[in-house]
């Protein structure tokens, strides 16, 4: 059975897209962690069903598209806390910020990559757990050639949820790099990790 190497996240003419995916965040104050989840990813699957946004000249538009709505949905600070854990502590402010901007970039590219290689799956919503601010929404990603869980962790900022963790068939997103980012500031430095954040998109953008 297939399954994935990462996260998949996270409404359809290109101007209909555009509308809904602003309405994603504006309806979403106040609303319950399932609904935010749902709401997020049925945006999702909208923009990766648009046959309109499916044609070549599309396909950086609707990549466009993704990357706001993940975006939108995540908390980056609070993810980078729990991604560099001890060594966040230390950092400067000007640094703290830095890698959020860059870490959220990075993210936001890496899914909206790899859910593009995914459409017509089906998400089945099965509990949700809150406690003191935090939330898990525990979901499964199911069709003809895969079924696997699929949970968000999220936190309430100002009466409204953000992700900040997926774990995907067990493994969690955040652990996954830390992992990777200790391993390098343990072998160089912060700096050496900021530098490899900062020159990934030019990277990126040179095998496209």
């Amino acid at each position: 059975m297939r399954r994935p190497s990462f996260v998949h996240l996270l409404f359809a003419g290109p101007a209909l897209a555009l509308l809904l995916v602003a309405l994603v965040g504006a309806t979403l104050e106040g609303a319950p962690p399932t609904a935010v989840v749902r709401a997020t990813l049925d945006t999702v699957f909208h923009i990766l069903d648009d046959q309109q946004l499916k044609a070549p000249g599309q396909l950086p538009h609707r990549r466009h598209l993704l990357e706001e709505v993940i975006a939108e949905r995540f908390d980056y600070e609070e993810m980078s806390k729990r991604t560099l854990a001890a060594h966040w502590k230390p950092l400067t402010q000007s640094e703290r910020q830095e890698f959020v901007q860059l870490f959220k970039a990075f993210l936001s590219d890496q899914y909206a990559a790899r859910i593009e290689g995914y459409a017509g799956e089906r998400v089945v919503y099965l509990s949700e757990r809150t406690v003191d601010g935090y939330a898990e929404v525990r979901t499964r990603l199911v069709s003809d050639k895969l079924d696997f869980p699929m949970d968000y962790r999220l936190t309430n900022k100002g009466g409204t949820w953000f992700a900040y963790d997926v774990i995907v068939d067990g493994v969690s997103l955040v652990m996954n790099y830390r992992s990777q980012f200790t391993k390098i500031m343990a072998e160089s430095s912060f700096q050496e990790l900021l530098r490899r954040l900062r020159e990934r998109p030019a990277k990126d953008k040179d095998k496209s």
